[in-house]
């Protein structure tokens, strides 16, 4: 499986967030503990993994201040012994290398001989590491992650074939809930990975939305010129979304961030296609002929070309279907405009038959003087005479 978009790594992560290490480390075991109780996650750990084992020198100040040294000789002779303190410069062509003086690999890499180590005197007694204090084998954290200046840790986790990310998190966090409610002050639970990133990448588009929706409704203004016609127009677009969904539970594809790009865009081109029915009847009333009549003839003639170009949209649409990150935009738009281009075609003359009930048999006064039967031949109104 590859992975498209931002870079989420495990698509299933909760972050605890506190001041101290050791509680968040805590904390973090008791999430894992919960995470690995559900059979949809793959191996949940820690970002910070387990702790390394280190090796501590503890002085004893005393003994060291009888002997001459304090804890700043100590550091900077074990800094030179361990890793060493640079000394001089070689120049090798024109590449400069430091030459570092420290002690031999068989003193310095055994662990079992750090008390033999030497350390110099201010009067130049070579004194083992050993008289001047104990060593301390300990552990202690390899790295530290932090957030805003808090201490994190992330548990994180996969998820099996067949199951989404943001549905495997809404199941576990109610799970969580009685370590939230324990948590001590100072101390959060986060949800993050796909769930995060997905909410991130919807800000985004709401944040633009009210200047998209503003242009819309602009444009729609300066071709239709009508509220009524406009309100019209804006009825049909959620007519998408019975095709959409459908078309995604039959192809078992995620409603994610690039799905709702597809319903988006497939809201104007069911508009578009809404907006080209509406001019169709409103240019037949003007020219003479009734709603009733305009309304049934602009139908089915336009039928045939809102048709075909949703099926060239829906073609074009078949290559992403095989995408594994743009499978559901193409989906979206494949399944909702299909379904949408009939509902449209059969609900919208419903709907404008219904809004202008009071006047569908009224034909125009400003319609031109002309002989009706010359105009509108009865041969040549078959869809007229049957709708009457």
């Amino acid at each position: 499986r590859f992975n498209f978009g931002p870079p989420v790594g495990f698509p299933v992560q909760f972050r605890v967030v506190g001041p101290d290490p050791m509680k968040v480390r805590e904390i973090a075991s008791d999430v894992r503990d919960v995470m690995r109780g559900n059979a949809q996650v793959v191996d949940p750990h820690l970002d910070w993994n387990e702790m390394s084992p280190a090796l501590r020198i503890v002085v004893d100040q005393e003994r060291a201040r009888v002997l001459g040294l304090d804890p700043q000789t100590v550091s900077q002779t074990l800094q030179t012994l361990l890793s060493g303190f640079p000394v001089t410069t070689v120049r090798q062509g024109t590449e400069r290398g430091e030459v570092m003086a420290r002690a031999v690999p068989p003193e310095r890499l055994d662990l079992g001989q750090s008390g033999d180590l030497t350390i110099e005197s201010r009067n130049g007694i070579p004194i083992p590491l050993a008289q001047v204090g104990h060593i301390e084998y300990t552990h202690e954290e390899p790295i530290l992650w932090r957030r805003n200046r808090d201490m994190s840790i992330t548990v994180r986790a996969d998820v099996i074939d067949g199951v989404q990310p943001p549905d495997v998190t809404a199941a576990i966090w109610p799970d969580l809930q009685t370590i939230r409610d324990e948590l001590p002050a100072g101390y959060r639970l986060e949800i993050g990975g796909a769930v995060e990133e997905s909410e991130k990448a919807n800000a985004s588009i709401y944040v633009l939305f009210p200047v998209m929706l503003a242009a819309m409704l602009t444009l729609l203004m300066i071709q239709l010129q009508s509220f009524s016609r406009l309100a019209l127009v804006f009825l049909t677009a959620p007519l998408g979304i019975i095709g959409a969904s459908l078309a995604l539970n039959l192809a078992s594809k995620p409603f994610g961030f690039v799905a709702l790009l597809g319903l988006i865009a497939l809201a104007g081109m069911i508009m578009r296609n809404t907006v080209i029915l509406v001019d169709q009847i409103e240019h037949d009333v003007s020219t003479g002929l009734s709603r009733r009549e305009a309304i049934v003839e602009a139908t089915v003639r336009r039928a045939r070309p809102v048709v075909l170009t949703a099926l060239a949209a829906i073609l074009a649409m078949v290559p992403l279907s095989r995408s594994a990150f743009w499978g559901p935009m193409a989906y979206t738009i494949m399944g909702g405009l299909f379904v949408a281009t009939f509902l449209t075609l059969l609900f919208l003359p419903a709907l404008y038959a219904l809004w202008f009930r009071r006047t569908l048999d009224d034909v125009p006064a400003s319609a031109p003087d002309a002989d009706v039967s010359v105009l509108h031949p009865v041969p040549a109104r078959p869809y007229a005479a049957a709708a009457e």
